[in-house]
């Protein structure tokens, strides 16, 4: 099986200045992103950017950079869909290369450890998915459950509970929630052909991590929160 990595990275960063290739840590925040890659059983390792600075730092940490993306998928307003769809096409056109499966990976999580992509991959593999979703089980107070809205003058639970009826204790929830975290997404390429192009498809697997690998840097704030949980990380890895 095929698994090629795309690493989107777009020179427009707007809230944090040349995001992808500020220093996190003694690297360009998307070495991270390239490193743990090429060091997992993924196939190949492409940046997909629009910025020939951030295609240089990105081969000098072992991505391959076979293209420039197109201004036009590199706006603040394009999903990730069509850069995914437009990186698995031109590998198919301009290489005669067909990837059974695509792993997108943020480089705004550098968190992500190479053992998180094998453990994906094999999920992938074993379970036949669409697509694998890497999570976290979500702090009560973020859930359905605990989470409160308003409408009007009135404010109720999500759903429009009323709040009398709200559960006092995390045990009582009648299911688990899970956030995205951004380690990683697995997908086949044909989810992004479907009538509403998507990542996910029909047979979605989670693959569940600890919340400490959860990060996805867009803000000062959460530059510095991650590099706090980047050196916890160092002195306590684990799942």
């Amino acid at each position: 099986m095929k698994i090629v990595a795309i690493i989107p990275a777009k020179g427009n960063s707007q809230r944090v200045s040349d995001k992808n290739i500020k220093n996190f840590n003694g690297k360009p925040l998307i070495a991270w992103a390239i490193l743990n890659a090429k060091k997992s059983r993924l196939d190949r390792v492409i940046v997909s950017t629009d910025s020939p600075e951030i295609a240089k730092i990105a081969k000098k940490y072992g991505a391959e950079v076979p293209f420039l993306r197109p201004k036009d998928l590199a706006t603040p307003t394009i999903g990730i869909e069509p850069t995914l769809k437009h990186a698995y096409e031109w590998l198919l056109q301009n290489e005669g290369y067909k990837a059974d499966g695509l792993a997108l990976l943020m480089a705004t999580n550098p968190l992500r450890q190479s053992f998180h992509i094998n453990e994906a991959i094999k999920i992938f593999a074993d379970k036949k998915a669409d697509s694998v979703v890497a999570v976290n089980e979500t702090p009560a107070n973020h859930t359905p459950y605990w989470t409160l809205v308003q409408t009007g003058n009135k404010v109720s639970l999500f759903g429009g509970e009323d709040l009398k009826n709200i559960l006092t204790r995390r045990q009582d929830f009648p299911k688990k929630c899970y956030a995205r975290n951004d380690l990683l997404y697995i997908l086949k390429p044909k989810n992004l052909y479907e009538e509403k192009t998507n990542l996910y498809g029909k047979k979605v697997e989670m693959y569940i991590t600890s919340t400490i690998y959860e990060a996805d840097i867009n803000t000062p704030e959460e530059w510095l929160q991650t590099e706090i949980k980047f050196k916890y990380q160092q002195k306590s890895p684990g799942k």
